[in-house]
């Protein structure tokens, strides 16, 4: 199996020191008569959120984009648009997104595309004023106005029960890898409203049934069919029918379903449709 890995680099990001001034971001807490900076009243920053790119009023994102900017670790920003990822320490003090420097993958990127990282780094090197008005995260700049949207409201979660479910990566407790036999046999699987179990390990056609909970999903042990397959993909289909036996944590994230057991092998699936 080819293990998929990203090589961690540096790309420096000056940060530059807002102006001392109060945030008027109204952010959707009470409203109190103590004035207060942005980032002191719990809610009203962008903190434990993701936020998609909507608009840019300016020189637009290399790409195509969107842009996107995940604050859900508190002080701490992933920044992408498209390319690589760019990470670090963020404050919203001010008025002002504040980023020291960002580490930031270094994968090449289509031409066109790749250029979206500077496009990033001037935007977040910029130190942007910032309003929040419920979903809507607003970024201005001297040379552009960024719209996002919360990525909830952009992308929602997919319903688990009803949604075609794509095995993409397999989980061990050591990595998270792919493989042409995995990407050829597409393993698969649907759980109905009644908690009926269809579709295919890989290789055979397997049925069964599933509990859904918050955090859980029970799967009773699958039945399929008896045909013979090549080593790689029924080592890919073992792995699958393991993992879909038994009490299973799960995890939604937009089109993303990721499954894993507690001896820490699992599944990661994307929504289809």
């Amino acid at each position: 199996m080819r293990i998929a890995a990203a090589v961690i680099g540096l790309l420096a990001i000056a940060a530059v020191s807002g102006c001392s001034s109060n945030s008027d971001s109204p952010g959707g807490s009470e409203t109190t008569s103590t004035a207060t900076s942005s980032a002191a009243v719990a809610g009203s920053d962008p903190t434990g959120r993701v936020f998609i790119s909507t608009a840019v009023d300016g020189t637009p994102i290399p790409g195509g984009g969107p842009l996107t900017l995940d604050f859900t670790a508190p002080g701490r920003i992933l920044a992408t648009a498209g390319c690589n990822n760019a990470t670090g320490a963020v404050t919203f003090t001010g008025g002002k997104i504040t980023a020291d420097a960002l580490a930031s993958t270094m994968m090449a990127c289509e031409p066109g595309v790749m250029e979206s990282d500077a496009w990033v780094a001037t935007l977040i090197g910029a130190t942007p004023a910032w309003t929040l008005a419920g979903d809507t995260l607003t970024l201005t700049t001297a040379d552009a106005t960024v719209t996002l949207a919360d990525k909830k409201i952009v992308d929602p979660d997919r319903p688990v029960q009803g949604t075609k479910w794509t095995v993409t990566s397999l989980i061990t407790p050591d990595a998270i890898s792919t493989s042409t036999a995995l990407e050829a046999s597409a393993p698969n699987f649907t759980i109905a409203a009644d908690g009926t179990v269809s579709g295919s390990s890989g290789c055979n056609r397997m049925t069964g049934s599933a509990t859904v909970a918050d955090t859980t999903i029970t799967f009773t042990p699958m039945g399929a069919t008896m045909m013979a397959c090549t080593e790689d993909v029924a080592a890919v289909e073992r792995q699958v029918l393991t993992v879909l036996d038994g009490e299973v944590a799960y995890t939604l994230d937009a089109g993303t379903l990721t499954l894993r057991k507690p001896d820490g092998n699992g599944l990661i699936l994307t929504a289809q449709g």
